[in-house]
């Protein structure tokens, strides 16, 4: 007869056949999952992924084909719409192929669409009599439907999907105790086990800023879209155009041109640029300062980077940023509002001194609390957990007490 002592611990150190499955690559998600395929591979596990083929920028190309190489399990590209569509049903019939033929423990779902095809295909529906195997479904939010106003059409839709699926899911993993809150609030409480586990940043991001200079007084970086609040911006610049500014807009998105539109009408194209996608990193070495206007969020990576780079920040009260900002979370700027953004700016632009020693202090106190390795290991404390069924921390099974000798150790 197995000894559970030692399946238990057999469970908590093998190593894994892990599946990551999202649409978009781009954005914090993907840098999260960048992130999170490096330190899998470099602890052993076998990875694969499975993303959208269509509507993908050339950065974001080049970033897969640079992951591809350490994919034992493969990269599988496959057409999938921001919305539903019948395609939908392909997609998940090949994500459960997978799921099969490679012998999967655990199906990582990001995002909306990511997590309805993991979920989707690792629980089949009572009638199929096909055992599940080992795998595991994991689902981490990333803001996605818990955008959603719950008093609209289409908000009801998706929370109506993720109520759904809420019993599919053997493990929720959320950025942010905002995320969790959130959740709970609009879907109800998590149905499976579920965590906490932070974003995090690794060295690199705490090197110095290389050539810096200071082409543009005010930056902002990220995907061009309306919840992350460049409207609002704009209209702050609006109320500023007589201090000369410099500004650069970095990104690309499904309403850049709106906002191109909205600052010309705004008498801002003489101080705005809008050149497209960037490396953030690139983007701060130019920049005196960084603006994130967000109307919502998770717990954004921009915010994370721009901090270890120690780059002066104005950012909004939304999310998870009052948990990245911590004791400083009195000086965040409330959503939507332009006049409070506007004197935020101004406040940082007169006190460039000061703007530095605030920033390099925040660089020092995000070291010790959002790291890439706590990250990995808090993941994969969850998928540990999912597999056994026991809360596993620091990849040591709770139930075990602290004399009892653990295999790692040569017992």
């Amino acid at each position: 007869m197995t000894d559970p002592i030692q399946h238990i611990e057999h469970e908590t150190e093998r190593k894994l056949n892990i599946l990551h499955v999202f649409r978009a690559p781009a954005g914090g998600l993907f840098r999260h999952v960048q992130d999170l395929v490096r330190g899998q591979v470099a602890a052993g596990h076998n990875v694969g992924v499975v993303c959208a083929s269509n509507g993908t920028s050339p950065a974001a190309e080049e970033a897969l084909s640079a992951m591809e190489p350490s994919l034992a399990l493969g990269m599988r590209r496959i057409f999938m719409s921001r919305l539903a569509d019948p395609r939908d049903i392909a997609a998940v019939t090949t994500v459960r192929a997978l799921r099969s033929s490679q012998e999967l423990d655990i199906v990582h779902g990001h995002g909306a669409k990511g997590g309805l095809m993991a979920r989707l295909a690792v629980h089949r529906p009572p009638s199929d009599a096909t055992p599940d195997r080992r795998a595991r479904s994991i689902y981490t939010p990333h803001g996605g439907s818990l955008h959603y106003d719950a008093t609209s059409l289409s908000g009801m839709a998706y929370l109506a999907i993720e109520k759904l699926l809420n019993s599919r899911t053997d493990a929720f993993i959320f950025e942010s105790e905002f995320a969790r809150s959130v959740f709970a609030q609009k879907i109800g409480a998590p149905k499976g086990k579920s965590q906490i586990v932070h974003n995090g940043v690794g060295e690199t991001d705490f090197l110095p800023l290389p050539n810096r200079k200071s082409t543009y007084d005010i930056a902002f970086v990220g995907e061009l879209r309306m919840l992350k609040g460049i409207d609002v911006l704009l209209d702050a610049l609006a109320t500023m155009r007589g201090r000369n500014l410099r500004v650069v807009i970095a990104g690309d998105g499904p309403d850049r041109e709106h906002f191109i539109d909205r600052a010309c009408n705004l008498g801002l194209a003489p101080m705005v640029t809008f050149p497209g996608a960037m490396p953030a990193r690139e983007v701060f070495a130019s920049a005196g300062m960084l603006v994130v206007p967000s109307l919502a969020e998770s717990l954004p990576y921009i915010v994370l980077e721009a901090l270890a780079a120690a780059m002066p920040l104005v950012a909004t009260n939304c999310g998870g940023i009052p948990e990245i900002f911590a004791g400083r979370a009195d000086s965040l700027v409330p959503p939507g509002d332009a006049l409070a953004l506007a004197d935020a700016i101004t406040r940082t632009l007169n006190a460039p001194a000061q703007a530095d020693t605030v920033a390099k202090q925040m660089r020092q106190d995000i070291a010790h609390r959002f790291s890439v390795g706590t990250m990995v290991r808090g993941v994969d404390d969850v998928y540990r957990t999912a597999l056994t069924g026991l809360p596993v921390r620091d990849g040591v099974p709770q139930m075990l007490s602290p004399a009892t000798p653990h295999s790692a150790n040569g017992a």
